[in-house]
C-alpha cells in the first residue's frame, strides 16, 4: 500500500474521526515523578550539587506512557494493569482520568506498592535540563493466581469491543509468561491484532503468537543471542530470527540512526529517519507502540504504521522528558517531508488540498500570500519576503508565468524563465510554497487560495491592491511591506547593460 506523505497524511485525520479507535493496552504502569531545580553551587557537606527547587510534575509512567500517547492521538483507551492501594495509586488513577482513559482494567492490590519513580531534574543557569538522581519504589514479584484470573476476566469481556491490542512490557511482575499467552490466545480467537514493545530480557517466548513486536537493536539481540555490528545491515537476520522463533506475522526493529526495519514475512523494508537533535531517548519506544497501535487500529498496513512510528518515535528523542506528539505534530513532519522530497512548486489544486488540512490541524494559524516576477532575486526580494514570512504562520509565493512577465514588462523579458525563478524562490527559507499563474494579475489565485493576510510592496499605498477585497471579506488584511531602497531588477538590468 502507498507510503506518500499525503496517503499517510490521511490515515492520521482519521484518528480522530467520527469514531475515534479503541485500544486496549496491557502492561506495567507507574508514577513518574520530577523533581526539576537549579544546580547552580556545590554543598559545602559533600563533593554533590546543591539543588534549589523550583516545581514537581507528575506523570503515568511505564505503560501510562503509551496510554497517555493513544490518547493524545485521539484513541478511546482502556487500561489492563495493576497498583498497589496506596496514596501513589490515588495519583495515578487521577492522572489516568485526567487523561480520559479507562482504568477500570486496573486492578489494586494491597500486597504490592504502586511502582513510582522519582527523578531529580537539575537546571544548569535556568536551562538545560538534566537528570541527576532516580529513586525508585517497586515490588517486581508476579501476580498471585487470582489476580490474573481477575486480569483475564476483564480482557475477555472488553477486548471483542476494542480494535487492537496493545502490550507494554517492564518487566515489573504483571505479564507473566501464563498472563501473556493467555491475553494472546484471546486476541487471537478475536482476530485483534496485538502489538508488542518487548522489555529486556533474553527470553520472548511468552510473546508468541503476537501479531508484531518492536524491540530495539540492543533488545532484539538479547533476545535472539545474535550480536551483530552496529549498522543496519544486521536488522534482517535480526527480524527473520525473531520472527520465526516466535511465531509472528512481522517483526519492527528500531535502530536508532539507522531508522527502523521492517519484516512481513518474507518481505523486509528498511525505514530510514532524517538526522535528529537527539535530546533524550526517554520514551522513543512507548510512542513508537503507540502510533503503530492507532495506525494499525484505523485501517493502516504494517508498512504505513510503521512509516509513521517512525516519525513519531524521531520527534520524541528531540524532547526533554516524555512528552505525547500530537497529531497536529506528526501531519507538520509529514508536510516538511514532502516539502525536502517534493519541492515547494505547487499545482492549483495540490495547493488547495494542502491548505484544506492546514487549516483544519491549525485553525488559529494564519496563511500569508504574495507575489511578483522575481525575474533576478536581489536583497530587496529577499527583505521582502522574510518581512512577509513574519506576517503569518505559511507563506505562499505566486510567481508570473513567462508569458505573463512578456505582457507586463515587454517581450525582452523575463530575463530568467519560470522554472529558475520558481527553483530560486523556493530556495528561501521564508517561502513555504510557490505557484506559478498565467493571468496579469493573482486575483483569480487569490480567490482560490484565501489567504488570511495579502503582502504588497509600500508602493501601492493609495491605490487599489487586487485581492483586497476577497482578502477582507473573510476577515484577512492587506499588509503593506517596506522596500529596500535602490534594490530592483529593472535597476539591476541597466547596471548589467547600460543604454
Amino acid at each position: 500500500m502507498p507510503t506518500s506523505s499525503e496517503t499517510l497524511i490521511a490515515l492520521v485525520e482519521k484518528f480522530t474521526a467520527a469514531k475515534p479507535p479503541r485500544i486496549m493496552l496491557l502492561g506495567d504502569v507507574m508514577v513518574d515523578e520530577y523533581i526539576y531545580g537549579n544546580a547552580e553551587r556545590l554543598s559545602p557537606e559533600a563533593p554533590v550539587p546543591v539543588v534549589q527547587e523550583r516545581y514537581r510534575e507528575q506523570r503515568a509512567g511505564g505503560a501510562g506512557n503509551v496510554a497517555a500517547a493513544l490518547a493524545t492521538l485521539g484513541a478511546q483507551v482502556l487500561c489492563v494493569s495493576v497498583c498497589g492501594t496506596d496514596p501513589q495509586s490515588a495519583l495515578l488513577l487521577a492522572l489516568f482520568a485526567k487523561m480520559n482513559v479507562d482504568t477500570t482494567g486496573i486492578l489494586q492490590c494491597p500486597d504490592r506498592p504502586t511502582t513510582s519513580k522519582i527523578r531529580l531534574v537539575g537546571l544548569a543557569q535556568h536551562r538545560h535540563p538534566q537528570q541527576m538522581l532516580r529513586l525508585d519504589n517497586e515490588v517486581t514479584d508476579p501476580l498471585t493466581p487470582a489476580q490474573e484470573e481477575s486480569l483475564l476476566a476483564y480482557v475477555k469481556k472488553n477486548l471483542p469491543a476494542c480494535d487492537a491490542l496493545a502490550i507494554e512490557d517492564y518487566n515489573k511482575g504483571l505479564l507473566s509468561t501464563s498472563l501473556t499467552q493467555s491475553v494472546i490466545a484471546i486476541a487471537r480467537s478475536l482476530s485483534k491484532p496485538i502489538l508488542v514493545d518487548p522489555a529486556l530480557i533474553a527470553d520472548y517466548s511468552k510473546y508468541n503468537g503476537a501479531s508484531t513486536i518492536t524491540p530495539n537493536r540492543f533488545e532484539a539481540e538479547k533476545a535472539s543471542g545474535l550480536h551483530l555490528s552496529d549498522s543496519s545491515d544486521a536488522a534482517p537476520l535480526l527480524a527473520k530470527t525473531l520472527l520465526e522463533k516466535h511465531h509472528l506475522e512481522t517483526c519492527l526493529l528500531t535502530l536508532d540512526r539507522h531508522g527502523m526495519y521492517l519484516l512481513e514475512g518474507t518481505t523486509g523494508t528498511a525505514i530510514p529517519t532524517r538526522p535528529r537533535n537527539v535530546y533524550d531517548v526517554t520514551g522513543a519506544g512507548d510512542m513508537v507502540l503507540a502510533t503503530m497501535a492507532m495506525a494499525i487500529a484505523t485501517g493502516a498496513s504494517w508498512l504505513q504504521a510503521a512509516h509513521l512510528a517512525n516519525i513519531a518515535g524521531g520527534l520524541e528523542v528531540e524532547k526533554f522528558g516524555i512528552v505525547p506528539i500530537k497529531k497536529e505534530e506528526l501531519i507538520d513532519e509529514l508536510h516538511r517531508l514532502d516539502t525536502d522530497s517534493r519541492g515547494k512548486e505547487r499545482t492549483l489544486p495540490e495547493l488547495l488540498a494542502t491548505l484544506e488540512r492546514y487549516r483544519k490541524n491549525n485553525p488559529t494559524q494564519k496563511i500569508v500570500f504574495t507575489n511578483g516576477v522575481f525575474d533576478i532575486l536581489h536583497a530587496g526580494h529577499v527583505q521582502y519576503l522574510e518581512f512577509s514570512r513574519k506576517q503569518g504562520d505559511l507563506l505562499i509565493v505566486g510567481v508570473n508565468s513567462d508569458d505573463s512577465v512578456k505582457r507586463l514588462k515587454g517581450p525582452s523579458r523575463p530575463i530568467n524563465p519560470l522554472a529558475d525563478r520558481l527553483t530560486v524562490i523556493a530556495a528561501l527559507q521564508a517561502v513555504d510554497y510557490v505557484i506559478s499563474f498565467n493571468e496579469d494579475t493573482p486575483a483569480s489565485l487569490i480567490d482560490a487560495l484565501k489567504p488570511d493576510i495579502l503582502i504588497k510592496g509600500e508602493d501601492y499605498s493609495g491605490k487599489e491592491v487586487v485581492g483586497r477585497t476577497t482578502v477582507e471579506s473573510h476577515g484577512g488584511k492587506v499588509i503593506l511591506a517596506p522596500f529596500l531602497q535602490g534594490r530592483s531588477t529593472t535597476s539591476t538590468i541597466e547596471k548589467i547593460s547600460p543604454k
